[in-house]
């Protein structure tokens, strides 16, 4: 028989950095969930991309017990790691903020390639282009 699901909670946190203070703890002790055995979970899957934001699906069941599941990290932070700017521009399409190549676009890609509502790599490419040009970061060939 299946477990009875109360709620899914989605959360944001920085790799392997994950602690029971806000926004965490609030989040999840609503819910009943053991907060520490969550962070110590989160910290131990996400150790390895540490310097990363890497977003988390907590399934919460009735009696409290929960299930982790990781996404892969924010197209806007990959973008903004390759490009090595420390945040998007106030005004794209006026001001650039920075400039990825091709082949950075196409790594970034292949990683969110899950996550992505793409049939292919030329689709993934567009999706990820675009979120760059929102950020005012420039695509060189």
């Amino acid at each position: 028989m299946a477990k009875k699901v109360t709620a899914i909670v989605k959360l944001q946190l920085p790799a392997g950095e994950a602690t029971p203070a806000p926004p965490v703890g609030p989040a999840l002790g609503q819910h009943g969930v053991n907060i520490m055995a969550f962070v110590k979970e989160y910290n131990e899957k996400t150790a390895k991309f540490k310097g990363s934001i890497v977003p988390a699906e907590l399934t919460v069941y009735a009696d409290r017990s929960f299930t982790l599941a990781l996404k892969s990290p924010p197209a806007s932070d990959l973008l903004r790691k390759a490009a090595k700017v420390p945040k998007g521009s106030k005004t794209p399409g006026v001001e650039m903020a920075g400039s990825v190549t091709k082949a950075q676009i196409k790594e970034i890609a292949q990683t969110k390639m899950i996550d992505l509502n793409a049939s292919d790599m030329a689709a993934a490419m567009k999706i990820i282009e675009g979120s760059a040009r929102s950020m005012g970061i420039t695509v060189k060939d």
